[in-house]
């Protein structure tokens, strides 16, 4: 009997270099409306708008959830976050007293790609668990070097209105952030208006180790979280002001990774992906950025807490253009999977599709729904144009959810800004989602909730 054919063996067959480099770069709480080329008046970014131009912009790209945490396990297992625990009811995101974190029985990007023979790197923000069973190395990377949460947490800050102004004009001393790397905290607090330049330069440095094998780097930006550093060359740079300042730096690492991928010569086996955790932090007003022409921002199932910027760029294989089908966090996965020969988990429900025939150009993207969950709640779901909202938290981000009888229903391709609520003339399409809702909650196994659970205070 004839042996199946190695999928590794098929890009060779074809003549074809091996399987592809894959720099994934993930900002922290960037809005869909951010860059140039999504339209920002005064936010200069232009290397990412170069490569928006050589590569694909998705218009309707979503992230794994409008919070950090969730968000990132989504983004890593190819499933909605609520089936590993990473979502709760009761805490949005993983804090330094969390005793939880990504499970060890998750598949992740890194795992699957080792298979394949690729090294691994994580550089930046991880925020899917601290302790050492939760941390990167448990989950497939080789090197991981960044802050395990948000720079804004273990914080040593007053509360109330002195907190806010400092926030404005932050110091190191202000958060007693930890670096990470090797498994050892090497750095506390870190050192955050130098932070992104060393993930740029580590980055740099793995790359340059590694361009004789395939790749993946993972690099999780801290900002434009708050509080905002930027190192010395930026500060004062935008008139976008801090906020700009770091996205313009974000923008300066793109390009200086495009230029060590031309020095190398490995620009035509790299895959660059670059996209946001999840809409802006609308509550820090002018530190925040903008979802564009988006309604709302982070902690939302609006579309500006959800649709974020995404921009892939693999010269001689991605399309270049601009795609205005829908695409996820979790279709990264499978997407990295088949570019690399790699199988995907047969044991699970996974929620991601591959992209490849929409990244080359010869197909449609497979994706046609997505579900909009806010912690363990689904609370709207969009299929083709129309997004129905069944669940909301009205007027701010920490109350309870609000059922919508009847529930809002917008054509997100005529009303992208979810302003119309056009329900009550189409009460057919509001059924059939409701439908689509309800076959697909009855589908989901909740386990045990990953982000409640804390440790005791020590007295």
């Amino acid at each position: 009997m004839a042996r199946p054919m190695d999928l590794a063996l098929i890009p060779i067959l074809l003549g074809l270099a091996g399987p592809p480099n894959i720099i994934l770069v993930v900002a922290d709480d960037m809005g869909w409306g951010d860059l140039g080329v999504y339209g920002h008046p005064t936010i200069r970014t232009p290397n990412l708008d170069r490569l928006a131009v050589e590569g694909q912009k998705w218009t309707s790209f979503y992230s794994g959830a409008p919070y950090c945490t969730s968000s990132r396990a989504g983004l890593l297992t190819g499933r909605l976050p609520v089936r590993s625990g990473m979502a709760s009811e009761s805490r949005t995101v993983l804090f330094p007293d969390s005793v939880g974190g990504l499970p060890q029985s998750e598949v992740t990007i890194p795992e699957i790609l080792k298979t394949r023979g690729y090294a691994t790197a994580m550089m930046g923000k991880w925020h899917l668990g601290h302790r050492p069973q939760h941390q990167p190395e448990k989950h497939g990377f080789d090197l991981y070097f960044g802050i395990p949460y948000s720079n804004d947490m273990d914080a040593r800050l007053p509360d109330g209105p002195a907190k806010n102004a400092l926030i404005r004009t932050p110091k190191d001393e202000y958060f007693n952030v930890p670096v990470f790397s090797g498994g050892a905290i090497v750095e506390r607090p870190a050192r955050q208006e130098t932070l992104t330049r060393r993930y740029i330069e580590r980055s740099i440095a793995f790359i340059r180790a590694n361009r004789e094998r395939p790749f993946f780097l993972y690099l999780a930006h801290h900002a434009p979280h708050v509080p905002l550093f930027a190192h010395a060359q930026f500060e004062g740079h935008s008139a976008r002001g801090p906020y700009g300042d770091v996205i313009e730096e974000i923008d300066d690492g793109v390009g200086r990774l495009r230029a060590v991928l031309a020095e190398l010569g490995l620009e035509q086996n790299t895959l660059v992906v670059f996209t946001s955790d999840n809409g802006p932090w609308l509550a820090q007003k002018d530190l925040a950025g903008t979802a564009g022409s988006l309604r709302d921002g982070k902690g939302t199932t609006f579309e500006g807490g959800v649709r974020v910027p995404a921009l892939f760029l693999w010269p001689g294989t991605v399309k270049p253009g601009v795609v205005l089908e829908m695409g996820a966090f979790f279709d990264l996965l499978p997407t990295f999977a088949s570019l690399a020969g790699a199988s995907v988990p047969t044991d699970r429900v996974m929620d991601g599709y591959d992209l490849t025939t929409a990244l080359r150009g010869t197909g449609p993207s497979p994706r046609r729904t997505y579900f909009y969950y806010r912690g363990a709640t689904l609370q709207a779901v969009r299929s083709g144009p129309y997004k129905a909202h069944f669940v909301t938290r009205l007027e701010g981000h920490d109350q309870s959810p609000h059922p919508l009888d009847p529930p809002w229903l917008y054509n997100l391709d005529q009303d992208p800004g979810e302003q119309y609520d056009i329900a009550k003339d189409h009460p057919d399409v509001v059924a059939e989602l409701r439908k689509l809702a309800d076959a697909h909650t009855r589908g989901v196994i909740k386990v045990e909730d990953q982000i409640a659970a804390r440790a005791a205070p020590v007295h």
